[in-house]
């Protein structure tokens, strides 16, 4: 299993975590971003930069996916593609998407943007919690330890 970021708008706590995660288990983490974004040196943490552009980084991820392989996303749309490929989906809030859940998601989000659309002002996202980032450090050392690179 690789690890997948779509990073140009991934938190640092969460960026953070999954460093730690790379050097811990030895688990390759790549930062797909449009611009260049500063890692840590390890031979497991990589950053693709990709051209700016409407889903051009979700495009290369989904290019790039190998089944079993995990995408960091708070896209909805990516997500939904990452699991029709067979891969997994963790939202940086750690919210695990999965076949069970993501069409719901898709319809909240096409909902709100239609609310957008229409001149509603529905607010941005709370700050990321703590309780968001062990959620998705707990996700995340699940699905390392099910996949072989726990420790």
């Amino acid at each position: 299993m690789r690890i997948w970021v779509d990073a140009d708008a991934c938190p640092v706590a969460i960026k953070e975590i999954l460093f730690r995660a790379a050097k811990r288990t030895g688990v390759e983490v790549t930062l797909v971003a449009n611009k260049p974004l500063r890692i840590p040196p390890s031979p497991n943490i990589k950053m693709l930069k990709v051209a700016a552009g409407f889903d051009v980084a979700d495009n290369e991820i989904i290019n790039r996916l190998a089944a079993g392989d995990l995408v960091i996303t708070a896209d909805i749309p990516l997500a939904a593609e990452v699991i029709e490929h067979g891969g997994h989906a963790l939202s940086p809030r750690g919210e695990l998407y999965s076949t069970e859940n993501i069409r719901a998601r898709l319809n909240i989000r096409d909902f709100m943007d239609n609310l957008r659309a229409s001149g509603i002002d529905t607010g941005g996202p709370a700050a990321l919690s703590k309780s968001n980032r062990k959620a998705f450090a707990d996700h995340l050392d699940r699905l390392l330890t099910i996949h072989g690179k726990g420790t």
